[in-house]
């Protein structure tokens, strides 16, 4: 009886504890929107709050004891491969049409600079770390320096009105680009990490991306096309198919994940991949039906867990003027990088100087993304604490730049005059480039 009375005591403290961080992360969040700012630096100032980094851990270990924190760890992976799967999701649908060859190059612009300059800064701050480990940490440097937020910037480019624009259709693509690229490499890294892993399971990805391609999406499909035919049969069968479909995903999304762990890679690989090879059509009439319940789950309840589980291992509380100094660097490689690789791709596509401007700062953001990129580095000990501090810091800094900067760079004005037809027009040249004769 008393194991079970101690169940239940864990239980109630795991409820207050998941109430506290929803509560603080949707006050914080709900606060930052309306300064104008995306909700999700609210989270992340939330994450940190309720870390060691206030009161020398005491809050931490009041709120959140030790026996309640493998529950939440898990509690933040599925919340996290949700929203992993509604990122490749995003990605696949159907955003790089009719954007043209510049959205390549801008993405690589913003890439490949930032790549470079922060694996040469991991370089110099590589320390104990040699040989195999050394070469893996500066790749990791580099391909975190690089990321972009797509979730984050769409959500940015819709509240200030920027989503129908040409310079939203060209960050929006330039950032899936960059997406896919940097989760790819993050495979990569990851699966060369992990030492304990046979190699015959890291190659069996291409046969799992073909299964997924080849088998899943068409059932999939097949699955999403029977919709329309229940309809006919009145409400409950209706109702009966879409919760068939919504298990099926489900299940389709447990199995994904759990395939590219066991193969070496992490369980947010198997959820973006699965995201990225739905059907266009099934992934439409998710969208409209059952996506918009299942993103607001994952936000309200799912992921400000994964906020405080990745604030544990923030401690900014002995923050010395060394560590200052090596967090303006990071934010000069972060910063400096992607906005002039960005900036310079775009004048190299005959952008004109302000929207290069405009386009540099978007790509800049990372938010929500570059906190899953740090927490999987963290994961496999590619990361310490004291890195992972301050990166988490940069992350917050990058997603706080759009919305302070953008009325300045691309003021209002200039977005509504920019969806006029004559000059939607003047991109089309540039939008359509590889059309041309």
């Amino acid at each position: 009886m008393g194991d079970g009375l101690m169940d239940i005591g864990a239980v109630a403290t795991f409820v207050r504890a998941l109430l506290v961080i929803i509560l603080v992360a949707r006050l914080l969040g709900l606060l930052c929107r309306r300064f104008g700012q995306p909700e999700v630096i609210g989270e992340i100032v939330g994450g940190i709050l309720l870390g060691p980094t206030l009161f020398h851990g005491v809050l931490t270990r009041e709120l959140f004891p030790a026996e309640i924190r493998p529950a939440l760890a898990t509690l933040s992976t599925v919340g996290v491969c949700v929203f992993m799967f509604l990122v490749g999701l995003h990605v696949a649908d159907g955003s790089l049409r009719g954007q043209g060859r510049i959205a390549v190059v801008l993405s690589l612009g913003s890439m490949v600079v930032p790549f470079v300059l922060g694996t040469l800064f991991a370089i110099g701050v590589v320390g104990d770390r040699s040989g195999r480990t050394a070469v893996l940490f500066c790749l990791y440097i580099g391909t975190a320096m690089s990321i972009t937020a797509f979730p984050v910037l769409a959500r940015i480019l819709t509240d200030r009105e920027l989503i129908d624009t040409p310079i939203g259709g060209l960050a929006l693509a330039a950032a899936a680009v960059g997406d896919v690229l940097a989760w790819s490499m993050l495979a990569v890294l990851v699966a060369f990490s992990r030492g304990d892993t046979p190699p015959w399971r890291v190659l069996l990805v291409l046969p799992f991306v073909a299964v997924l391609v080849g088998v899943v999406r068409p059932l999939l499909a097949r699955l999403a096309e029977r919709r329309p035919a229940a309809r006919t049969r009145g409400r409950g069968a209706r109702v009966s198919l879409g919760a068939g479909l919504v298990v099926a995903i489900a299940a389709a999304l447990v199995l994904s994940s759990t395939a590219t762990s066991w193969m070496g890679l992490h369980q947010i690989f198997g959820a973006f991949l699965l995201g990225a090879v739905m059907p266009r059509a099934g992934a439409a009439t998710l969208r409209a039906r059952v996506l918009p319940w299942i993103e607001r789950i994952d936000r309200t309840v799912l992921l400000p867990p994964f906020f405080v589980v990745a604030g544990f291992a923030v401690d900014l509380s002995g923050m010395d003027g060394r560590e200052l100094g090596l967090l303006l660097l990071i934010l000069l490689v972060a910063i400096g990088g992607k906005m002039s690789g960005a900036f310079g791709a775009a004048r190299l596509a005959r952008v004109s100087t302000r929207h290069s401007a405009a386009l540099a700062l978007l790509v800049n953001t990372r938010g929500l993304t570059e906190l899953i990129v740090l927490a999987v580095g963290l994961q496999i000990g590619l990361l310490d604490q004291r890195l992972y501090s301050l990166m988490v810091l940069m992350a917050l800094v990058t997603t706080l730049m759009p919305g302070l900067l953008l009325p300045f760079v691309y003021p209002r004005w200039r977005a509504a005059r920019d969806r006029e037809p004559r000059a939607v027009a003047a991109f089309a040249p540039l939008l359509e480039k590889e059309k041309m004769p």
